[in-house]
């Protein structure tokens, strides 16, 4: 059984989008199948194979835009996956992008994107962690 405070502490590990294979495996590590995380106010919907946990609002409300885009919320995706945006700034651009929530999938290794009106706007595979040398 996962707890809000396990799933924070993996969060406060998380600097860039260049973390998050790494994040998306000590999510799974703690038994957590698939996450929704909003946009809107950054709570999070967390599924595992015997329970779900809702987190709180994480910021201050966003206007998520009324229609999606692809090539904003492809440009968002690359500029944070390659570290050059930090965790806020990525969920505003995923708000003007027209991003309602994004879904990630810890054992198909997938993250989809959605709009308002439940669309899909980009599927992502998530690669396996980068081995970092000690």
């Amino acid at each position: 059984m996962f707890t809000l405070d396990q799933i924070k502490a993996v969060h406060a590990q998380v600097k860039s989008g260049a973390d998050f294979p790494q994040y998306v495996q000590h999510m799974k590590q703690l038994g957590i199948v698939a996450y929704d995380l909003y946009v809107a106010d950054g709570h999070a919907r967390y599924v595992g194979f015997e329970q779900v946990l809702e987190s709180e609002p994480a910021y201050p409300p966003l206007a998520v835009a009324a229609t999606g885009s692809q090539p904003a919320l492809a440009q968002a995706l690359t500029q944070h996956q390659q570290g050059h945006t930090d965790y806020p700034t990525f969920c505003r651009q995923a708000a003007a992008a027209g991003v309602e929530k994004w879904t990630t999938r810890t054992v198909e290794l997938s993250c989809t994107y959605y709009d308002r009106q439940g669309q899909i706007l980009v599927v992502e595979a998530i690669p396996l962690p980068t081995p970092t040398a000690h």
